[in-house]
This record gives C-alpha cells, sequence and structure tokens, in this order.
C-alpha cells in the first residue's frame, strides 16, 4: 500500500497536510441519515468489532494489553466508508477472536482524533499494550482491503504475541443474527440478544466498567440465583475486573520468582483464563495445591468455582478438575 501502510518493514504513516474543510464539503454529498445497522445505513457492531467513544476510550487502550486491537477511525454517516468498514469487520471477525476492532466516530469524539493525531477520515491505527501503530489514512482500494485483512491483520497478531498480548477477544453477538440475516455467529457463540434484566451490567461490560458490570450482574444473580448466563458474564466481569489490563509478562514472571506464593499463582491463572487457556489456569491451581499447598485450598477452590461458570458445562475439562478439586479436599 504505497504510502499508507507504515508496519515494521514498511513506509511510514503521514497524515499528511489538513484536509478538514474539503473532506467535510465532499462528505455532505455521502451523508446517510440512517442509524448503523438499520436500512441504508452503516453495518452495526457484533462480534469482535466493538464502538468506542471518548468515555470507554481508556478502558480500551487498557484491554490493549490484553488482546491486539485495529482502531478504525471513522464518519458512520459517510456512505463511502460503509464497504471498507464491513470488510474490515468481515476479516477481523474471521480471526476468531485474536484481534478486535474498534470503531471510532471523529466526528462525535474529536478529542480522540486529536490525542491520536489523526486529521480525518477512515484511518487504522493498531493498538498493543496502550502503544499505537499507525498503518494507514485516507480511502483505500478492494486490492488494499484484501491486503490488510490477508496480510496486516496476522502481523498485527503476531507482533502482540512477541509482545506477550495473548488473549482472546470477548464475543458481543452477531449483529447479523440480531437483523434476521441467519448468516453469522458460530454454534459456540453466545445469543446476540441481551435480556431485559441484563441490560445495565451488559452496557457497563461493553464500556470496559468490568467491576460495574460483575456488581449488576451480581444483583441479576440475586434475583434469579439459576440465571446461567448472569453467573458466567459475572464471572468473566470479575476475571477482567481483576486482570484484564495485566501486563502478562510481569504477572507470568511473579509467579515464576514466588512458586509459593497463592496470589501470584491466582494472579497467573487469571492471565491463562483470558488468554483462553482453560486447562493450563485449572491445572496450575490444582497442581499448586497437589504440591503441598493445602493452607491455600480455599482461595483456590473458590477461584476454580468461578472459573468452572465460564467454559460450557458440556466442556469436558470441567469435569476432569471438577474431580480432581474434589480428590484434593479429602
Amino acid at each position: 500500500m504505497a504510502d499508507k501502510v507504515g508496519m515494521a518493514g514498511e513506509r511510514k504513516f503521514n497524515p499528511g497536510m489538513s484536509l478538514a474543510g474539503a473532506v467535510d464539503l465532499e462528505a455532505l454529498k455521502h451523508q446517510v441519515k440512517a442509524e448503523p445497522g438499520q436500512a441504508g445505513g452503516a453495518p452495526a457492531a457484533g462480534g469482535y468489532v466493538v464502538d468506542t467513544t471518548e468515555s470507554t476510550f481508556q478502558a480500551m487502550v487498557q484491554t490493549s494489553s490484553t488482546f491486539p486491537i485495529l482502531m478504525f477511525l471513522w464518519v458512520p454517516t459517510d456512505d463511502r466508508l460503509f464497504p471498507m468498514a464491513r470488510a474490515l469487520a468481515d476479516a477481523v471477525n474471521a480471526m476468531n477472536g485474536q484481534i478486535q476492532l474498534s470503531r471510532i466516530d471523529i466526528a462525535s469524539n474529536p478529542q480522540i482524533a486529536q490525542a491520536l493525531q489523526v486529521q480525518g477520515a477512515p484511518a487504522l491505527i493498531a493498538l498493543i499494550g496502550g502503544r499505537p501503530m499507525p498503518l494507514l489514512q485516507g480511502l483505500v482500494s478492494d486490492e488494499e482491503l484484501a491486503q490488510i485483512g490477508e496480510q496486516v491483520l496476522p502481523r498485527i497478531v503476531q507482533l502482540a504475541q512477541q509482545a506477550g498480548v495473548t488473549g482472546t477477544v470477548p464475543y458481543s453477538g452477531d449483529p447479523d443474527a440480531v437483523e434476521g440475516d441467519g448468516d453469522g455467529g458460530s454454534a459456540a457463540s453466545p445469543v446476540s440478544v441481551v435480556p431485559p434484566e441484563h441490560q445495565e451490567a451488559y452496557q457497563l461490560a461493553q464500556a470496559g466498567d468490568y467491576a460495574g458490570a460483575a456488581a449488576a450482574y451480581e444483583k441479576v444473580l440475586e434475583a434469579d440465583p439459576n440465571d446461567a448466563l448472569a453467573a458466567r458474564e459475572h464471572a468473566k466481569a470479575l476475571l477482567l475486573a481483576r486482570s484484564g489490563s495485566a501486563d502478562v509478562r510481569v504477572v507470568r514472571a511473579a509467579a515464576a520468582d514466588r512458586p509459593d506464593d497463592v496470589e501470584a499463582q491466582l494472579a497467573v491463572a487469571d492471565v491463562d483464563m483470558i488468554g483462553g487457556q482453560i486447562q493450563d489456569a485449572f491445572d496450575r491451581l490444582l497442581d499448586f495445591v497437589a504440591a503441598g499447598h493445602k493452607a491455600d485450598i480455599e482461595p483456590v477452590r473458590q477461584r476454580l468455582l468461578e472459573y468452572f461458570t465460564i467454559p460450557e458445562p458440556a466442556d469436558p475439562r470441567l469435569a476432569a478438575a471438577r474431580r480432581r478439586l474434589a480428590t484434593l479436599m479429602y
């Protein structure tokens, strides 16, 4: 992508001169009134695609320590950007949680554009561990869009892994399923329609306020202790509130340096769970108790019971871990 892509070994990002006035005038010709997801409007968020605002931007930056993020700075009323938004969403969703697409409306959130030194839409910036990597600015061709999906996104994931950022992006539902398209999410994906009683907790989680989401889900569970979805989301919110912004390398180093410290082992088990390494998280805590730390079994038991609500109930790892925990307790 000549003069556009700015990753390692390629030409550096150059925003060029400000053309704000000309861009604004041109955008008027392409302005649509429909909201994202409505007929004639921009594609809706969903899957591994989220919308970020000035109020949730800092939470997104912190989350980039868990998984890599591709920021798409756009104007969702400009129909010239719709094909790019769809192509990016398709490419990101096809990577099944390795990377998140964060869409930022620069017309409604100008301070973000200013902080990132972006002078117009569209622009793409990768975010790994809180560090931005400018990729491109300006409209792109179909060939360039294909290159982003086939080469640039895998490279971002590779760079993130080298930096110890290996977590899995939470799935937030398939917008196509909501709209009745019927062509989307896998059978393993959670339902995209949020129960009314979960709305407050869900919105807090989407905004990156995981502690607030956990408290809200706890209220849902007080009203209905048998709400399995609330129990699962409550456990995920607690997990992310504790360790969602943890430095993976620091946590792993602390666990290696302090093998007898239960808090260090709980912290690294959290990192394993966030990264989708469920078996590693189970084994780490169970092996810790089996290695002569039965005095610490209660905090380990409480953490494992929390973890047990996150995988699907039929997951064979659950039954094996439950049996082993029961054996260690007696």
